[in-house]
């Protein structure tokens, strides 16, 4: 037998499977419902995503060097990477995604224009899932309907995943990223050739964090919350634009995106012979909100395992097997998201525990672990006397704020 497999989603993790199965001569079929959509998002990358994934230069839109951070009370904290081969890598989504994409169809996978309404899940362990889905290669928003029968499913259809529902995968918390990409004249722009900037603030947002992010010919200035509330949203934005505002003067929106993001992973991300894997699973770390590496690695993973436990793709893996992607993921993993939700409760509670955040981000050796954990991707322990000196920092910067009053 051979074996077939849907990845429902083509943005970087339904690609990265797609990817990675199509390479070991599986029959992949990936389906996107829109082949220009750009999911709104700040767009940075780590650096060690560019070399994992092998990404071309003409992906990355800016190589951002420096870093403020900007606190309540306006205070900057600039951090600048020493090595100038160290960088974040800031895309704009259509480019990158569209690039992943076109990638995994060179490779083999069968790229299909549309949109999946519903999956049959059989009642036993042999029978094939049956995918309902509209086909929109004719051009039309309706599309044609038809069915495609799997052996398993990958679903990487994003926060509001329409494979999640048909498992059953539970509901998680979502956060709401709102933010309006903004063209500057040329020496507003030039201010942010290499360099990006946060800004905390109960004005910007209660309990994440603002952003002006640097892009290929504009800036993309927004923010993020769990309180999923309209008018406050609008109100956020308004701060931000308003804290943000010499450096923005004489911009025009070109564009204004709003998305959900998932706070944690889903209660159930492997049913049977159906694995979420990118948002549909819930794999964006808290504090920094960062989604697109590890959604692109949570799927190739999930992807290796299929590849690993079909051997080749001539037996369909069991849910037990499947589920062995997630024990590796939470074992490499697991940690790094323990942290951040640590950090995030513990610092974006007020705006005294912002303060001390923020002057905590001057220490160089803050600094350098914050780096090293965001540019290759793990929690990086430092050696011991750092470690104590940065723990007592934190300590310091917390009492110094009034944070560790309850």
């Amino acid at each position: 037998m051979a074996l077939r497999v849907a990845v429902v989603g083509s943005g970087p993790a339904g690609s990265s499977a797609a990817e990675t199965l199509a390479k070991a001569g599986i029959e992949t079929y990936l389906f996107e419902r829109k082949l220009d959509n750009a999911k709104p998002c700040g767009g940075a990358i780590p650096l060690c995503m560019v070399s994992e994934f092998d990404l071309p230069d003409h992906i990355i839109d800016r190589r951002v060097r420096k870093m403020k951070m900007i606190s309540p009370s306006n205070i900057e904290v600039d951090i600048n990477l020493e090595k100038q081969e160290e960088y974040i890598g800031m895309c704009r989504r259509e480019i990158l995604d569209g690039f992943l994409r076109d990638r995994a169809e060179k490779l083999g996978a069968n790229l299909i224009n549309g949109t999946v309404h519903k999956l049959d899940i059989p009642s036993n362990n042999t029978d094939p899932y049956v995918l309902h889905y509209a086909d929109h290669s004719d051009g039309s928003v309706a599309g044609v309907q038809k069915t495609l029968k799997v052996d398993m499913v990958i679903g990487a259809d994003g926060a509001n995943s329409r494979v999640a529902k048909a498992i059953d995968a539970g509901d998680y918390n979502y956060a709401i990223a709102f933010q309006e990409r903004i063209r500057l004249p040329e020496d507003k722009m030039a201010y942010y050739n290499d360099l990006a900037e946060m800004y905390v603030g109960t004005d910007v947002s209660p309990d994440f964090y603002a952003w002006v992010f640097p892009k290929y010919d504009h800036v993309a200035v927004g923010t993020g919350t769990m309180k999923v509330n309209q008018a406050l949203i609008k109100k956020l934005q308004a701060g931000i634009r308003t804290r943000a505002a010499k450096r923005l003067e004489g911009g025009e929106i070109i564009k204004v995106e709003a998305h959900p993001i998932p706070e944690h992973p889903r209660p159930r991300r492997v049913v049977g012979r159906v694995a979420l894997v990118g948002d549909a699973a819930g794999t964006v770390t808290k504090s920094s909100g960062e989604g697109i590496y590890f959604a692109a690695k949570s799927a190739r993973m999930c992807a290796e395992t299929i590849v690993e436990f079909s051997e080749g793709g001539t037996r369909v893996p069991t849910e037990e097997e499947l589920k062995i992607y997630l024990k590796r993921w939470d074992k490499k993993y697991g940690i790094t998201y323990a942290v951040l939700d640590i950090l995030q409760r513990v610092f974006y509670r007020t705006d005294a525990t912002r303060e001390a955040f923020v002057e905590m981000c001057a220490d160089m050796d803050v600094q350098r672990m914050t780096f090293d954990s965001y540019l290759y991707k793990t929690v990086v322990p430092a050696n011991p006397f750092v470690q104590m000196k940065i723990t007592a920092k934190t300590i310091g910067s917390l009492l110094r704020g009034n944070a560790l009053a309850p």
